[in-house]
């Protein structure tokens, strides 16, 4: 477990954490690169810096600043994108979100819909559970990085510090973010490091005390 590291790239015009997990498992030095939002290059740098194989590519939600340079990143590494079935529909329309916003369009990744409350993706060698969090949008999912000490957890954009994932776009629902921030992860240990979609990391413990959105 102690072979497994992690790397927070922030890119693009909306400082999204993009997360590089390698670890070394039975067949060598393995990467799965969570939120493939935008700097295809530099993310791809990164990638070949590590010396280890790309293996995962994950989307923990359908909105541009997350996945918008997966279809870059394809075109080196032959993976599909793995999302929740209900975040295909953002990023079948991210070309024209983009648009709106006045951003460069990218091309539209290919994706595999396996995500679901409760699966696991197997990573070197080991399992990493996946959990649904709706609320900030319809398909988003949070991955749990147990074997960290303590536990990290890839949350997207459900929590940040002292704040939440804004719920005025299409899909987003206050009541069902609260609810999965208050089910699947307050109820996690108080140490749990939490690696926010943007801004700095945080805890489950200093959000349960001070989050002023959802607090215990």
């Amino acid at each position: 477990m102690s072979s497994w590291k992690l790397e927070i790239n922030t890119v693009g015009p909306l400082q999204m954490n993009s997360v590089l997990l390698t670890a070394n498992g039975p067949d060598g030095p393995v990467a799965m690169l969570i939120d493939p939002g935008e700097e295809g290059p530099r993310l791809l740098t990164q990638i070949e810096k590590t010396g280890c194989q790309l293996t995962h590519l994950v989307a923990t939600h359908g909105h541009f600043d997350h996945v918008g340079a997966a279809a870059e990143i394809q075109a080196v590494h032959d993976l599909p994108l793995l999302c929740h079935p209900e975040a295909l529909p953002l990023i079948e329309h991210m070309p024209a979100v983009q648009a709106a916003y006045n951003l460069p369009t990218t091309e539209v990744p290919r994706c595999q819909t396996s995500l679901s409350h409760g699966c696991t993706i197997s990573f070197a060698g080991q399992e990493i559970l996946i959990s649904h969090v709706p609320g900030h949008s319809p398909g988003h999912v949070m991955l749990h990085l147990s074997q960290f000490e303590p536990m990290r957890i890839a949350s997207g954009d459900c929590l940040f510090y002292q704040s939440v994932g804004r719920t005025d776009l299409p899909g987003g629902n206050f009541a069902e973010l609260e609810k999965s921030i208050r089910e699947c992860i307050y109820t996690l240990p108080d140490d749990t490091i939490i690696l926010t979609g943007h801004g700095p990391d945080t805890t489950v413990g200093h959000e349960k005390a001070n989050n002023p959105f959802v607090s215990v």
